[in-house]
């Protein structure tokens, strides 16, 4: 009488540690990558298709620059990745979001260098939570974000 609900418990079990694991997978990703591109000299924060934050971001999703190998989390692109610049203002005492302009942070208009990097997955990665016998659920959306300081230029 009580097995199935032990195996309910034991299947839910399972499937927590299997977001709790892919969360951290991902976090651990984009730390890395916002590591990587805090560090990088010249990185265009305003351009998506600079050669460098492209290379990181495959670099963080696949191990390669290219991006030509699978992806270490199943399903995840670098399309999804955003990488974001802010900068804090000593006025509002707040940490906003800097615009690509010669008063932000657009460095080839002459502006300064921002402070934080962050790197999120905005719209979030799909994860499906699966209980056996159950009607299947919608997906989970994970939304890892990490703020590190800029520290290159």
């Amino acid at each position: 009488m009580m097995l199935p609900v032990l195996f309910l418990l034991l299947f839910g079990m399972v499937e927590l540690a299997k977001i709790g694991y892919t969360y951290f997978t991902i976090h651990k990703m984009l730390y890395t990558l916002a590591r990587f591109v805090g560090t990088q000299q010249g990185v265009n924060f305003c351009d998506d298709t600079d050669p460098l934050l492209v290379a990181a971001k495959n670099l963080a999703v696949t191990g390669t620059a290219d991006g030509s190998a699978d992806p270490l989390v199943g399903g995840l692109t670098a399309e999804m990745i955003s990488v974001r610049i802010e900068r804090y203002s000593p006025e509002t005492e707040e940490v906003l979001e800097c615009l690509c302009d010669v008063t932000g942070c657009d460095l080839s208009q002459g502006g300064l260098g921002p402070d934080y990097i962050v790197v999120s997955i905005p719209d979030g990665y799909p994860i499906r939570f699966t209980v056996p016998f159950m009607a299947q659920l919608d997906p989970i959306p994970l939304r890892p974000m990490v703020r590190l300081p800029f520290g290159g230029l």
